[in-house]
């Protein structure tokens, strides 16, 4: 499909929209041309650090700028729906970052204006879009290791207890799943899906338990998910421990490991009876780069192949379910 260029907006300026802004001119179709804060300083001040571009002091300001033709959505998780469904609203592309919304709910309402609409929308799970995933997926396609029967994801993180930051704060949507598990549970499917050949396969039973951090938020959580196929699957994450953050998928003739599985490049090991190999890291660094070019590859279309709408919808009802646990 032919590439569309397409000029960038930024809502929020927090660690995550540097993290796209310095990267998005390394992608071959993207270009930023404007940015909005809360403030005009915070505004002016992103600007400055990226480049001649516009910044707005208000976000539906930018919004209505007819220069902007996709917005990048990386406020904190409660307002991912508000805003993502303002710049729908607007007449914009819209890549949101993850968890696209807080629950099964606002995911289903930001799809739904989306097709309304009739504008592209991808929830940000930039590992997904990159070639080091599409392989991973192929080598479970090809039988390789077999029949697959177990696979292991985690993803955590140490940091200090602080009521008042977005980690430990319940109503900024902080605790792991949703910050770091959404990426444990997206890959478990995927790769559930891969070993059926489907895009994806949805667990049909998930028991999860939480350590809660004083605040309430979960600090550290673990599930094990059953799909129909006869896969297991065990996932981990938190915000208060350090553990890795690797992916282990193993069948009846053999296994992969992923280091880093939502941070490509990296090298994809695979062992087979007695031999082991490992496939050097390949693909772009710049993996909000590449990201950016899988919105304008995937138009005309309104979805991409990448996280499929109904992706996202599988993932926030699995994460709900996840989230409830121990309650």
């Amino acid at each position: 499909m032919k590439k569309e260029s397409l000029q960038w907006g930024i809502v929020g300026t927090g660690a995550i929209a540097k993290t796209f802004a310095r990267e998005l001119p390394f992608s071959a179709t993207g270009r930023l041309v404007a940015v909005a804060s809360r403030s005009k300083e915070t505004a002016s001040a992103f600007a400055s650090a990226f480049g001649d571009i516009r910044a707005y002091a208000a976000y539906p300001q930018m919004l209505e700028d007819p220069q902007v033709d996709a917005v990048y959505i990386s406020t904190p998780h409660p307002s991912h729906a508000e805003w993502a469904i303002a710049a729908l609203k607007a007449g914009k592309h819209v890549l949101c970052e993850k968890p696209l919304g807080m629950n099964l709910a606002e995911v289903t309402a930001i799809i739904e204006e989306a097709a309304r609409q009739k504008r592209f929308l991808l929830e940000a799970f930039m590992y997904r879009c990159h070639p080091r995933t599409a392989r991973i997926v192929e080598i479970v396609k090809s039988g390789t290791i077999g029949k697959v029967l177990m696979i292991d994801a985690s993803f955590s993180f140490s940091a200090a207890f602080d009521p008042a930051s977005r980690i430990f704060n319940q109503a900024l949507g902080g605790g792991g799943i949703l910050d770091v598990g959404c990426y444990a549970m997206s890959v478990a499917r995927l790769i559930a899906g891969a070993a059926c050949q489907l895009p994806f396969e949805n667990p049909s039973s998930i028991q999860g338990a939480i350590l809660r951090a004083p605040t309430g938020v979960d600090l550290v959580a673990a599930a094990t998910l059953k799909f129909d196929s006869g896969i297991l699957a065990q996932i981990s994450c938190g915000v208060g421990m350090r553990r890795d953050q690797d992916l282990h998928i193993y069948g009846d003739k053999g296994c992969i490991h992923v280091p880093q599985f939502w941070n490509p490049p990296g090298p994809i090991t695979i062992g087979v009876g007695e031999n082991l190999s490992t496939e050097p890291a390949f693909g772009s660094p710049y993996k909000y780069a590449v990201e950016a070019d899988a919105v304008a590859n995937a138009l005309p279309d309104l979805e991409s192949p990448h996280v499929p709408w109904a992706d996202s919808l599988g993932n926030a009802a699995a994460l709900d379910v996840w989230l409830k646990a121990s309650q």
